[in-house]
């Protein structure tokens, strides 16, 4: 049973000295830059998907925040939630192979959101940036596992405080007002991994909610609001609520903060689907260009972490079959054969119509896996397969780690052809590509926040 161990300084007030006086570091810098521009390019990539309609119908306050892709201004709140919920909604974003948590969709939405309604810069935008992912990776650590492992998503409850201390940061609050923020923050943090049961919207929502929560924690504690400094490390803190089975260590969270810059390692995602799936997708690749047909192909057996089979392998027979698109982003076999047949695991590759595919479904339900205990996840995501032909004859393929992440970043080309491939997808003209590249530039060189490109 998890233990709070109190300290003697409260672990928030820690946080906030920090995020009071952040110095972010060139790297930590550049990986914000990238996380400016996946973000919206991701938000316009899905605008026109039936979640995000729906996510814009729900808001109930114009304002001058720009929600990305439409030309609907709206309250900071509901543009938060739109837009980190588009960001994050094809589960295209960036990850931490440490936790695994998604930043840019929680961080960038808000912070970009306080900008626009508060006249902010380019600095303050990217400073706010650089703390709240920081914070957001440092947490997930704390704690590994267990908070997949007590039915919540990571990237829903580190949200929210994490976003709290960006906003706080990007404002310029004192690390009084920040301490505050936080606290309130842990009573506004929620997000279940229930929708891994049909594949239904929810994940999609937990980082605008959170981006959401962040920005309201963030104003009470500056209008005078109280949270408790022991929200990370109290009795009923953080890590007990949505954590209990790991005694919290703290020390990733809080060592060399602010001298070490974590996020440098953040990984952007080359195939538009769960984290963990991405290196078998790379396996099913090599396996395919090592000439061997569908057909031939018996069985595939993957060895795989313990950790992530009850996400992205059980049900097993569910996995074969995943009921839509979105729920196939978080069946590893599903992404396998597809990435077999295409050699690609894209936007295209997710569809309704897709997951229904013969050839796909037939070659998925022949793959399975077994737990390897030396797996290293999730310190290290990492992909594998064995495969049996009709002949008796064997291929066997090992991914080391994930593409796009630390032992292998996507190279700047291939990250801006990402961006203009997802603005592409959202119906925006090379014209207006050129525009908004120019605008997110313009913000991330510390200049005016202008996002008037970014809108349809």
């Amino acid at each position: 049973m998890n233990v709070a161990v109190p300290t003697s300084t409260p672990v928030a007030v820690k946080l906030a000295a920090f995020a009071a006086g952040a110095s972010p570091s060139a790297a930590a810098s550049a990986v914000c830059r990238r996380l400016v521009f996946d973000v919206v390019a991701l938000s316009i990539a899905a605008r026109h998907t039936d979640y995000v309609r729906a996510a814009l119908a729900s808001a109930v306050d114009e304002g001058p925040c720009t929600t990305f892709g439409h030309n609907r201004g709206l309250g900071l709140y509901d543009a938060a939630l739109v837009n980190g919920t588009a960001a994050h909604g094809e589960d295209y974003d960036d990850t931490f192979e440490g936790g695994p948590i998604h930043t840019g969709a929680v961080i960038v939405s808000a912070v970009l959101a306080i900008a626009e309604k508060r006249g902010l810069d380019g600095r303050a935008v990217m400073r706010g940036i650089a703390v709240g992912a920081e914070l957001m990776c440092r947490m997930s650590l704390v704690a590994p596992q267990a908070t997949h492992k007590a039915g919540f998503h990571p990237t829903a409850i580190f949200g929210a405080p994490a976003a709290a201390a960006a906003v706080c940061a990007a404002l310029g609050l004192d690390a009084a007002t920040t301490g505050r923020a936080l606290g309130i923050s842990g009573s506004l943090a929620s997000g279940i991994i229930e929708y891994l049961a049909d594949g239904s919207s929810t994940k999609r929502l937990h980082a605008g909610a959170a981006a959401q929560a962040g920005l309201r924690a963030a104003l009470l504690a500056e209008a005078g609001f109280t949270g408790p400094l022991t929200v990370f490390d109290g009795l009923n803190g953080i890590y007990k609520a949505f954590a209990p089975s790991k005694a919290p260590d703290f020390a990733p969270l809080l060592d060399g903060l602010g001298q070490t810059w974590i996020l440098e390692t953040l990984a952007f995602k080359p195939y538009a689907c769960g984290t963990m799936t991405q290196p078998f997708i790379d396996c099913a690749k090599k396996l395919a260009a090592a000439g061997v047909k569908a057909e031939d192909i018996v069985s595939i057996t993957c060895k795989v972490g313990e950790g992530t089979v009850h996400r992205l392998w059980e049900p097993l027979a569910e996995k074969h079959r995943p009921p839509n698109g979105y729920a196939g982003k978080f069946s590893t076999p599903f992404c396998m054969a597809v990435g077999f047949f295409d050699d690609e695991a894209g936007l295209g590759q997710f569809t309704d119509e897709r997951v229904k595919d013969t050839d796909v479904r037939t070659l998925a339900a022949k793959i399975s896996y077994e737990i390897d205990p030396d797996d290293p996840y999730p310190r290290n995501f990492t992909g594998h397969l064995k495969a049996v032909l009709k002949d008796g004859s064997t291929h066997e393929f090992h991914q080391p780690y994930m593409r796009g992440g630390a032992h292998e970043p996507l190279p700047d080309t291939e990250l801006l052809a990402k961006f203009e491939a997802n603005l592409n997808f959202g119906g925006l003209s090379d014209g207006a590509i050129k525009d908004l590249r120019r605008a997110l530039e313009q913000i991330a060189d510390g200049g005016g926040v202008d996002l008037s490109a970014a809108r349809s």
